[in-house]
């Protein structure tokens, strides 16, 4: 069984149903592991739940999703109930998957019991020093003692992430980001982790519509 992990979404259903194409996903073969993110900017949020469940995705929860259900902006009861269903982390034997970072301090014994301040900083964090404290902003990009934190993250098991746009694709032995910008016109990114394989298709491409 394959694990392919899926960067922000954004509600680009047509992105999404390309990139199912371009990586050959078999329901009952795959699993479909989006990092948050799934809905808000782009044109069909409601289409990417709906595709998201058919295919029994199994997504972490990333900040637009968190604020979607905080607003209550789904419009159908079954997006609503399959959104809360959703973690803030999963682990597996060799990757944990969530949809921002991690604090330098956390252990991974601890990571499926964050409080509501940690859980959101695994949402929004970018930059932090190595204690994990973050900067006023993350744009312009502040000086140290701040870096991107997985500089600072030193677990045994590699982290898959999004959220950062404008960082674009990270590969690192410990670390894939996986957010290309699928919403304003990048790409929509896929890491196949038993091939260890990067998968790219359109994103976002208004002028089709």
């Amino acid at each position: 069984m394959r694990r392919i992990f899926v960067g922000d979404i954004q509600g680009c259903r047509e992105a999404l149903e390309r990139l199912v194409v371009a990586v050959g996903f078999e329901s009952g073969r795959d699993r479909l592991l989006p990092v948050g993110d799934l809905v808000n900017k782009g044109p069909d949020s409601d289409g990417v739940l709906d595709l998201l469940i058919e295919l029994q995705a199994e997504p972490v929860l990333g900040n637009h999703d968190l604020s979607w259900l905080r607003k209550d902006r789904t419009r159908d009861a079954r997006h609503r109930a399959w959104l809360e269903q959703q973690p803030t982390v999963r682990i597996f034997d060799d990757v944990v998957m969530v949809h921002a970072g991690l604090h330098p301090h956390w252990r991974e014994d601890r990571l499926l019991e964050l409080s509501e301040s940690e859980r959101s900083y695994a949402v929004t964090v970018r930059y932090c020093d190595a204690d994990g404290n973050r900067p006023a902003s993350d744009w312009p990009p502040p000086g140290p003692p701040y870096r991107p934190w997985d500089d600072f993250y030193h677990g045994s098991k590699r982290v898959v992430f999004g959220h950062w746009a404008r960082r674009g694709l990270v590969q690192r032995p410990h670390a894939v980001g996986l957010d290309t910008g699928c919403v304003y016109g990048g790409p929509l990114t896929a890491w196949i982790a038993e091939e260890d394989r990067i998968v790219q298709v359109p994103g976002y491409l208004p002028m089709s519509r």
